[in-house]
């Protein structure tokens, strides 16, 4: 094909098939998510057993604590369904989304492996019994640097290609973030830096999904 499918409003799915390279990447990627996602239990329950540090955050001081896991667990699945939705329509969409998803799965690895860091003082532990699966069932509270939450929601923001689906999506982004800090789940380091770190792996998904 001559342009990018994750560029190109339109194209269906039997056109998106006929590309011998889309459909290497996007069976590879499902192959690679679902290797990633068998790996995190282990993962998680090791950095849960190593010990950290505490960072004197004078934001978290201020903040009173409370428990606001109903909340961001409708607006996760929420707008996590509704960027499925969307993105199952267009090919493209759900290909840079699935390799966007990988890298910043990827990347949330490594910086948390190399930022040690004990949990904020007064965590309440988020319970959300969908992501709690990919834990290993149980909660982790050292996964920290950089949260995960915010990143995924800024990531449907990005990928996103309505207006006010995006604005949905960045709306979600900024109170998920909140509300995150509210129940000291993360540091305020963890929630100001992952719309950065999800736009640069968002940009090298784009190059490495290319001209499909």
């Amino acid at each position: 094909m001559s342009a990018s499918i994750g560029n190109v409003e339109g194209v269906t799915w039997k056109t998106a098939w006929e590309s011998v390279t889309f459909r290497i990447k996007i069976i590879t990627g499902g192959v690679v998510l679902v290797a990633i996602l068998s790996f995190f239990p282990f993962f998680f329950t090791h950095i849960e057993e190593r010990t950290g540090v505490v960072l004197n955050d004078f934001i978290l001081k201020a903040i009173p604590a409370r428990d606001l896991s109903t909340p961001i667990f409708i607006i996760i699945w929420g707008v996590s369904v509704l960027t499925f939705y969307k993105s199952i329509r267009k090919p493209g969409v759900l290909l840079l989304f699935l390799w966007s998803f990988i890298f910043l799965s990827l990347s949330r690895i490594l910086t948390i492996s190399i930022v040690a860091l004990n949990p904020p003082i007064g965590l309440i532990p988020l319970v959300d019994p969908l992501s709690n699966t990919f834990y290993g069932g149980g909660f982790i509270t050292k996964d920290l640097f950089y949260s995960g939450h915010t990143a995924t929601q800024f990531l449907m923001f990005l990928c996103l290609q309505s207006q006010p689906y995006k604005l949905l999506a960045l709306l979600s982004t900024v109170a998920v973030g909140m509300m995150v800090l509210i129940q000291h789940v993360h540091y305020t380091i963890d929630v100001i830096t992952a719309p950065l770190f999800t736009y640069i792996v968002f940009r090298l998904a784009q190059v490495f999904v290319g001209k499909v």
